[in-house]
């Protein structure tokens, strides 16, 4: 089909599905976004999508995250900590209802962990919780969960969408049709379309500004742009950065350029040959120009990384010079890892416009060195099931956003193929340390460690770009996690 009859028929496809091009009210916002979450229920789903509709708008957690990556209270109103660091005790709000009218209570966050530690368990990252040796009702507004050794973040993890509370009488539905405690409920999935949320009128925190909320899927920029454009949505919270122009000067939008969780890397399968050799790695390395990469997959908002941890971060370290753009360095550390004529290799790249482009820009510098690239383009379907799940590539690039997500690098059965028990020991200590000076010292040794290493081609941090109508407020400029929070979302006039 030509591109702009695709783009018409696009555009028409969403005008049905808005039901016209009528202005916004004063407390409904529609919001574009690009990808569509496969299910609702952020606790049996990796997929950031599903955080990004119902992550503290539809579910809550006992703490939440706010928009400085702190963590703040939530279902619990405060804690206690013990003295070793093994047992914290929860008090839960008064009050608090799931939209479907049931209570909430200490029973539910029995029933949740109890879930998710489960042998059946779905969730995408039990691993955080299984630490957790007991979850114990003391009354029910008082919960004790005791840890079987030291999680220095363990506040932080319990903050996630992956550790929202559910309900038993719905849990088994939040897929389609999700049920919790949050300030907005859910109303209904045009699949393929939309995803609709109301305000729920017996939430039991601050109220919040909307009545409405609409997540319009939207794959295609010029789809976006031209809604944007004609008032058919109200904004979106990360928009393609080649096509910010268009309204970084239209004083009818704002422009938010933040920063996110999103580690953009070279992934590298090291447990593959030639890559399970350092030199290999370490010549991939200084064959990499993260500013040509930023600038051309990016159009200069990524910032450069030396290591799997956000600028943002207060534990970052700049180690974007331990190996230097040098192409020379690299064909001779090839030659000493016995590839002097360089060698041929696979790049499958998932469908998001910065893999694709880093690519393009990466086969041209790997190739000046004689590191022939063969570009391998596939679906997420296909990437979950090739690269994450069957570790089936010999490269790859993508986005890793999740907060603290350096542990997996700890994890020698990760798609990383990464084996160093010195590394795992180091990761081992960081977790249970609680003191945050310590904590932080850990930190920087472990991301030391990988940026030698050159586990994997550490490129830059995604940014996070919106663009929203002008006259909205209280939307997050940087993504400390996975989420689109509506909570202090409003208009003025």
């Amino acid at each position: 089909m030509h591109k702009t009859l695709q783009a018409f028929g696009l555009a028409v496809a969403l005008a049905t599905a808005l039901g016209g091009t009528a202005m916004a009210q004063p407390s409904e916002i529609r919001i574009g976004v690009a990808l569509e979450p496969p299910a609702l229920d952020p606790t049996a789903g990796a997929a950031e999508a599903i955080d990004i509709v119902v992550y503290q708008n539809v579910f809550e957690g006992l703490t939440r995250i706010d928009q400085n990556g702190a963590v703040q209270p939530g279902l619990a109103s405060d804690w206690t900590i013990s003295d070793d660091s093994l047992t914290y005790t929860f008090k839960l709000h008064d009050g608090v209802t799931f939209h479907d009218g049931t209570a909430f209570d200490a029973e539910d966050v029995k029933f949740t962990f109890d879930r998710i530690l489960s042998e059946n368990s779905v969730n995408a990252h039990k691993e955080f919780y299984t630490p957790i040796t007991s979850v114990t009702v003391i009354d029910p507004l008082t919960v004790q969960f005791k840890l079987d050794h030291v999680v220095g973040r363990f506040l932080f993890d319990l903050g996630r969408g992956d550790a929202v509370i559910v309900a038993p009488e719905s849990a088994d539905n939040n897929a389609n049709e999700p049920i919790g405690t949050g300030p907005f409920a859910f109303v209904q999935w045009d699949k393929g379309s939309r995803v609709v949320l109301e305000a729920y009128g017996p939430y039991w925190g601050a109220p919040v500004h909307l009545t409405k909320a609409t997540y319009l899927f939207i794959g295609d920029t010029a789809v976006m742009t031209n809604a944007l454009l004609a008032g058919d949505i109200d904004g979106t919270n990360n928009f393609a950065p080649e096509a910010l122009a268009v309204f970084e000067s239209n004083p009818q939008f704002k422009v938010l350029v933040g920063t996110t969780e999103g580690e953009t890397i070279l992934t590298t399968n090291n447990k593959k040959p030639p890559f399970d050799n350092l030199k290999v790695r370490q010549a991939m390395a200084h064959a990499i120009d993260r500013q040509a990469i930023i600038d051309g997959a990016t159009y200069g908002y990524g910032v450069p990384i030396g290591a799997p941890f956000a600028p943002h971060n207060p534990y970052y370290v700049d180690l974007t010079g331990t190996y230097p753009f040098d192409p020379e360095a690299a064909k001779a550390l090839l030659a000493e890892a016995g590839y002097p004529d360089g060698f041929s290799a696979t790049l499958k790249l998932p469908p998001v416009g910065y893999a694709r482009l880093s690519g393009q820009i990466i086969a041209s510098q790997f190739a000046k060195v004689g590191i022939k690239l063969e570009l391998i383009n596939v679906d997420w379907a296909q990437w979950i099931s090739d690269v994450y799940t069957n570790h089936d590539y010999d490269l790859t690039i993508v986005s890793h956003v999740e907060p603290f997500d350096i542990g997996n690098y700890a994890n020698p059965d990760y798609y990383y193929g990464y084996d160093n028990p010195a590394f795992q020991a180091l990761i081992e200590t960081l977790n249970g340390t609680t003191d945050e000076a310590k904590r932080k010292e850990l930190a920087i040794q472990a991301q030391t460690i990988l940026a030698n290493d050159a586990v994997n081609g550490y490129l830059f941090e995604l940014a996070q770009t919106g663009v929203w109508n002008a006259k909205l407020t209280g939307m997050w400029k940087n993504s400390p996690i996975e989420g689109l929070v509506l909570r202090d979302i409003a208009w003025t006039e």
